[in-house]
């Protein structure tokens, strides 16, 4: 059985944000820094006037792993990866990438977000590599 994400209030709007197949992260309203993973506070200037902003889910492989055990009842074997996001150096989200040959996936690989309905009203930020 796969385990699905359980929104809190700190991050209920990325799972919203996903149902409707939109990435967002939040935005410090104070210094413009964008804050991933989704926290109450800024972590540049320590300001707490954070709101969700659209981004555009385009970004690069920072770093990959290939899982070969079965893990939350994903199948295997499957690409886990830390993208970068084009908006902001360090902003990073992880996900698993769709749409690839295992042997294909490599850090610098240019990739964008697309989403998976799991089911129980749940959709998944995904990655797969970007089309010219």
């Amino acid at each position: 059985m796969r385990i699905l994400p359980q929104p809190d209030a700190t991050t209920e709007f990325y799972w919203n944000a996903a149902a409707r197949h939109e990435l967002q992260i939040l935005r410090c309203r104070s210094c413009g820094f964008y804050v991933h993973y989704p926290r109450e506070d800024c972590p540049r200037c320590s300001g707490a006037d954070l709101a969700p902003q659209t981004v555009s889910g385009r970004g690069t492989i920072h770093s990959f792993t290939i899982a070969h055990h079965e893990a939350a009842g994903i199948a295997t074997p499957f690409a886990l990866v830390l993208v970068e996001l084009e908006e902001q150096p360090g902003l990073r989200v992880l996900a698993n990438l769709l749409d690839c040959a295992l042997d294909r996936v490599k850090v610098g690989m240019a990739v964008e977000v697309t989403f998976e309905d799991v089911g129980s009203g749940v959709t998944l930020p995904q990655f797969r590599p970007r089309q010219p």
